[in-house]
Parts: structure tokens; sequence; C-alpha cells
């Protein structure tokens, strides 16, 4: 039996259906991830699923005992509060039995109490909170009215997950979560023993934890088993054929409305059957849910700006007693698209100030390049006046935008993005988060800019406007800084990244930054494979300082046999190997990242292909044998 159960569930604000004969069935243990457009209604159906909201029409079935949590995206706490004492709420129940256990009166029934607790997991009620609190960095004295947003959002997080309910229902829970916090979700989920419905837009998390993909569209829900990529597959397929049937439809109708508004000859032979089939057609047409519009992207690159863009040296930044930067040095060349990636706090946008001029090293020098023009987007959106209507805030005091070559009216410009033109003398306020993040979007593309530097767009955009958004600064002539926690869309977008490598417990040291080739995934390869070299060819301990019992272990390992002649040289040859196969996988790589190839010489892309793919099992072989040689 399901666990909650919607039929026929009827929403709508104004003439907008957002649920219209909605059906949905989540049963035990699945992960569904709730996909859709901004503002079809997504937040909606999870709160009615929450039991927050009702719907104008339709039933909801929840199953006797089941417990449900839901994590706003803009959630809110009792003032005055500790962080602690907020993500607690999350087991009020547990604290409130075990605090009655501990202080029972006479006649209380011990053992009921004893068996209620530990249902609830009451005995390790703090070690859960602390638990939850150190993995999503968040300090327990801190008070909640001194939290910005999206720590706020952490704690709510905090709150639901110590909460163990029987199904957890999330709205953007990556939202404002850095890289490490956000794979600790993913592990988090997948080892959840309750059900899941999650609305989110960063498709390397769908794909990490939903076992289901359900999309709101025109204000019906379509079910699609599988990861993000089955989901596009079939969508694709989808949206050809309701097109094709769509245009059939609008053919036949054009030639029933010529046929009727023929001649009076022909109206007086004309069928009753065919002008009531023509009545039919005209309200099929009339109630079909044609497919969104989707964003037009367009930007201007301006004037080039020099070959260089910024050249780093030993750069040192220090506020305080903290060292954010430490001797980082970098050259950054026009065109290049730059990822930004680290923990939230290490000094991401600091280091984007310095490149940027807005900031003066503490130690080191910073040279930029010339004619640069930069335009930024602020994750806050604090550039956004609220109370400015849409059309004023993209071009202030004129009807025109000039985009390169090409001159648009605000109106038109504005419908690019999706906003109607009975919304253009809207107040900002009255905009939904990703409709502000759209906004900002056309507001920063409406300026010529050689340089843009993008401080976490993807948050509350839909996945179609990224899709759009990738395919634009993938064609982009300038340069781009991008500081995202979205995996997926840093893959699709920069060609190096820039990582924060701090952090002691991996062999770091504070303000260490390092350059990569590649996005996230290549430099978690790297990374990897670093760590794994540097730990193969760190000494072993000296004996005297072992414990005890690794000193007993030691004396009962056999000894190590020497390495022969022909192993020696074979350890002396790795690493001049592993250099010459990790730069024939680089070479490759462009290849096959340059168009030219399949114009020119398509029939070697799947052999370019294939021996990428041979390489990287290669490399895996080449680093096993050196470390066993080097161990030995």
């Amino acid at each position: 039996m399901a666990l909650i159960t919607l039929t026929n569930a009827h929403l709508a604000y104004g003439h907008v259906p957002l649920l219209d004969g909605t059906d949905l069935a989540l049963e035990a243990g699945e992960r569904v991830a709730l996909i859709g457009r901004n503002g079809s209604g997504k937040s909606s159906l999870l709160k009615i699923l929450a039991g927050l909201e009702k719907p104008e029409d339709g039933l909801l079935q929840v199953q006797s005992g089941v417990r449900r949590i839901y994590v706003a995206q803009e959630p809110t706490f009792l003032s005055g509060s500790s962080v602690f004492d907020a993500a607690a709420q999350g087991v009020a129940d547990a604290r409130a039995l075990r605090e009655r256990y501990e202080a029972h009166a006479p006649g209380d029934d011990l053992d009921a109490l004893q068996t209620r607790i530990e249902a609830l997991n009451g005995w390790t009620w703090e070690q859960r909170v602390s638990e939850a609190l150190q993995r999503l960095r968040l300090e327990a004295e801190a008070r909640i009215d001194d939290l910005s947003g999206g720590t706020k959002k952490r704690v709510a997080l905090a709150q639901a997950l110590v909460a163990a309910p029987d199904v957890l229902l999330l709205d953007e829970p990556t939202n404002h979560l850095d890289i490490d916090a956000i794979e600790w979700l993913q592990d988090l989920l997948n080892g959840w023993r309750g059900a899941l419905v999650l609305v989110s837009h960063d498709r390397a998390f769908i794909d990490a934890v939903a076992t289901r993909i359900v999309e709101l569209d025109r204000g019906r829900l379509r079910s699609y088993p599988g990861d993000f990529a089955a989901f596009s597959a079939a969508k694709e397929s989808e949206l050809e054929s309701e097109a094709q049937a769509a245009a059939r439809a609008d053919k036949l109708l054009a030639q029933e409305e010529v046929w009727v508004r023929k001649g009076v000859e022909a109206r007086r032979t004309r069928s009753v059957g065919r002008v009531a089939r023509l009545i039919r057609l005209r309200e099929q047409r009339a109630q079909r849910r044609d497919a969104l519009g989707r964003v037009r992207l367009e930007l201007d690159a301006g004037v080039p700006s020099g070959k260089i863009v910024a050249e780093l040296k030993d750069v040192s930044m220090r506020f305080g007693d903290r060292l954010l930067i430490d001797r980082f040095s970098a050259t950054l060349l026009r065109g290049d698209k730059v990822g930004v990636i680290g923990p939230n706090g290490c000094g991401k946008t600091t280091l984007l100030k310095l490149i940027l001029g807005e900031l003066q090293p503490t130690s080191g020098s910073v040279r930029r390049g010339s004619n640069l023009q930069v335009a930024y987007f602020d994750q806050m959106r604090a550039v956004l006046n609220l109370d400015a209507t849409l059309a004023d805030t993209i071009s202030p005091g004129s009807e025109w935008i000039e985009i390169g070559a090409s001159r648009k009216h605000v109106m038109s410009y504005l419908g690019d993005f999706l906003f109607s033109p009975e919304r253009a003398h809207s107040p900002v306020r009255s905009l939904s988060g990703g409709e502000r993040n759209r906004l900002l979007l056309a507001r920063l593309f409406a300026l010529p800019a050689n340089v843009l530097v993008l401080d976490e767009p993807t948050n509350d955009l839909d996945i179609d406007t990224l899709d759009l958004l990738e395919d634009l600064l993938q064609s982009y002539a300038g340069t781009v800084f991008l500081v995202s926690h979205d995996r997926r869309f840093v893959d699709n977008v920069v060609t190096s990244t820039i990582a924060w490598e701090g952090d002691p417990a991996f062999g770091g040291r504070p303000g260490l930054w390092r350059e990569y080739e590649g996005g996230y995934e290549d430099w978690k390869l790297q990374r990897s494979r670093a760590l794994a070299l540097a730990q193969a060819a760190a000494p072993a301990p000296a004996a005297a300082s072992r414990p005890p019992a690794a000193a007993a272990a030691a004396q009962a390992t056999p000894a190590r046999t020497k390495l022969s002649y022909k192993e020696q040289r074979e350890l002396d040859a790795l690493p001049a190997r592993i250099d010459a196969l990790e730069a024939e996988q680089k070479a490759i790589a462009e290849r096959l990242a340059s168009s030219d190839l399949y114009v020119k010489e398509p029939q070697l892309v799947p052999a370019l292909h294939a021996r990428h793919e041979s390489i990287e099992a290669e490399l895996l072989q080449a680093l096993e044998r050196w470390e066993l040689l080097a161990s030995r």
C-alpha cells in the first residue's frame, strides 16, 4: 500500500491551472525527484503532500501512522533560539520522553516509556543533532537571528534529518550548500530507509539520489523511472510525438475551416455531421496544453579584452588572523572559462575580487589586462531594486535595448526570458526566487561585457534554462569566472578549475589554492591520483615511534622482498609512462572537444573515444603497479 496517494487534485492561481486532475502515489522506500518549470506549482504540490495546504479539489490519503517532515525553501524559526535548539526541534518528541523518563514520577510506566524512547532512538538524540550540525558546518551555539538565509536553510535541513521521518519532503535542498555538504547529503539520502520527495534542479544530485523522476508539466504529472539521462531521452521522444500530433490536428482543423467558409453553393450542401466535427476540433484545439516557450538567450561579448585577463604571482590575502589565500599564482587568458570551487567561506568571492581589482592583495602582485568590461551576477541579487518594475530593471529610462548589432524593444526582450507583457510593469518583489534569477540574467545579458563573473547563477533556475545557459556560455567569446556548487553545470561549462585545497585532513594548508585543467570531475580525479601518489611515496613511520600493537604486528609481518633488477627498472620507468599517458589523454580530449574534427575527420571519432577510455584503464593499472612496487 502506498504511503501517500493523491487523486484527481486541482489547484489554480488566477486563470493558470497548477494542478489539473493530478494523480501521484508514493511507495515506501521510493526517492522521487519532482522537476518542472519555475512557477509550475512544484512547491505547492510538495506542501499538499506534506499536509500544509489543501487542493481545491481531489483526495489526499496518508497511511496511518506515517510521519511527514517538510523543509521549505525559506524556513522560519523561533526568534532568539540557538542553532542546536532549533535543530533539536526535529527530535522534540524523543527529547520530551527522555526528560520524562529521567524525572519520572511515582506511577509512571517506565517500561512503556523506555519502549517508546527506543522506538524513536531517543537515548542518543544529542549525538544525532551534533553530527548533523557538524556535517552541515553549523555552529551549535550560534543564534538563529544572526544567520543568513542560506545558513537557516541548512539548520532546517539538520532539523529534518535528525527527526528520521517516514516521508521526507525537501524543497531545493542543495541551494546554498557547498559541494562537500551536497555529497554528504547524497550519501545520507541514499542510505535513507524512508520515502523521499525532493524538488531540485541539480542534475548530478538527482542522478545520484532519485529512483524515479516525476515532471509537473502544464498541470499534469508524468512519471519516469530511472535517472535523469533516461528521463531526458523519454521526454525528447514524447515532445516530438506531441508536436507531430498537434501539427496533424492543426492541419485538419485548417482544412475544415476552409471548407465551412466556402461560398453559398457549398453551404447549401454541407454535411451536418462535418460541421459538428469542426466544432469538436475547435474545442480540442482550445483545450490543448501547448508546450511552454523556452528562454532565448543572447550575449554581447563587447570589445575584445587583451590576451591576458589577469596574472597573479605569489598572491596572499589575509583578514586579521585568517589566511584566505596563500602564495597563489596563475595566468588567466582571454576566452578562458574558469570554475572556482570550494566550501562556503573559504574565500572564493575574495579570490574573484582580487582577480578583478576590487581588492588589493596582502602580498604578491596582480597584473590585469586591458579593455576589461566586467558584468557581475550576484547570488544575493543585491543589485535588484525590489520596488522597481521589470522593465525599469532591464532598461531604465528607455524602451529599447541594444545587444550587439541588434535592437530590441524591452517588452520583446522580457518575452525572451518568459516574462509576459502584462508583468513588465509589476514590481520585482512579486517574482519568485527562480524568476528573480532569470530577471538578473536578463539584466546582465543586456550589458556588453567581455568578462562574465557568475556567482551561483544556477540557484532556483529550472533545468531548461540551465541547459540554455550552458549552451550560451560554451559559445561565448569572452572570459567567464564561474562559482557554482552545481557539479554538472561546472563540468559542462568550464575549461579549467581553481580549487581550494586547504583542508589539513587531505594534506592541505590554510589558504592553499591550485589550478587544474577541466571541470569538477577532472579535478576530483586528478586530486585523488595526487593523494594516492603522495600516500604511496610517504616514508613509513619509524619503528621506535610505533605503538606496541603496531610494533608487534610489524614483527609478525614477513620481511619485504627486495626488488629484482627488472622490477627496479620498471619502477623507474613508471612515472614517465604515467606522464605520457596523461599527456596523450589530454591531447585526445582536446581533439574531441574541437568542432573541426567532426567536420573534417568524423571517421576518427569512434577510435579516439575508444582510445580515451583504454588510456583510463592503462593509467589505473600503471598507478596500482607503481604503488605496489614502491611499497616493496
